[in-house]
């Protein structure tokens, strides 16, 4: 799999580090534990394009947001995230 890093250009997935789903809503650190327990361990397991957290470590460390179908692998789109990518929103890449 490659992923195609604003910042860098296309990398081999070896470069990046996987940071989890980015479809998932963290709870309020001082949330019931129910609630961290659904948001950690009660995932769902989709089939098809989902949007992943991912740092290009073995690069320039950016936080990226990936688009990626979960049965090909095919990567659909990558956006940076975070201070990189010009504040919360981030921008497309």
């Amino acid at each position: 799999m490659r992923i195609t890093c604003p910042v860098c250009g296309p990398r081999s997935v070896a470069e990046f580090a996987y940071g989890g789903d980015a479809t998932v809503a963290r709870p309020a650190l001082d949330a019931p534990a129910a609630d961290w327990h659904r948001a950690v361990y009660a995932r769902r397991n989709p089939k098809g394009l989902h949007r992943e957290h991912w740092q290009h470590v073995g690069g320039c460390r950016a936080w990226l947001e990936v688009e990626r179908d979960t049965a090909s692998h095919a990567v659909a789109g990558v956006r940076l995230i975070g201070p990189w990518g010009g504040g919360e929103g981030g921008q497309e890449g």
